[in-house]
């Protein structure tokens, strides 16, 4: 098997993002890492340059919002897609989510399997 895709769950739902790390894993093409509110996120995501970052929206210490808007100022991380995963369903959170630089948003509760088409779906577009 080639290299795994590294990716990034930010999120404060403890046992959510290690559920889904747990399946990302599972999967033999992932290698996952968390981080638990938005400050340890930006910091993660500079060190470790994932391939894909799973973004919520509701964080504490920095917002989701302004992870992803910080996220796409630097250089060394604007490229990287995020798919934001977050319990705000409207659809004027989704244009947000759009306009500040998510590649894909997607509400919860969700799908396992949709999650990992969705994340299938976005790398190959890079």
């Amino acid at each position: 098997m080639g290299q795994k895709n590294k990716i990034l769950i930010i999120d404060d739902e403890k046992h959510l993002a290690a559920l889904i790390k747990l399946n990302l894993e599972h999967t033999g093409k992932y290698e996952v890492s968390i981080a638990n509110d938005g400050e340890e996120g930006l910091r993660k995501a500079n060190q470790e340059s994932p391939h894909l970052i799973i973004l919520d929206l509701i964080l504490p210490k920095i917002t989701g919002e302004e992870v992803c808007k910080k996220i796409r100022r630097e250089e060394a991380t604007e490229k990287i897609p995020i798919i934001m995963v977050t319990a705000k369903a409207s659809t004027t959170d989704a244009i947000i989510g759009k306009v500040i630089g998510a590649d894909h948003y997607m509400t919860k509760p969700f799908q396992m399997d949709d999650l990992l088409k969705n994340i299938e779906e976005v790398l190959k577009r890079q």
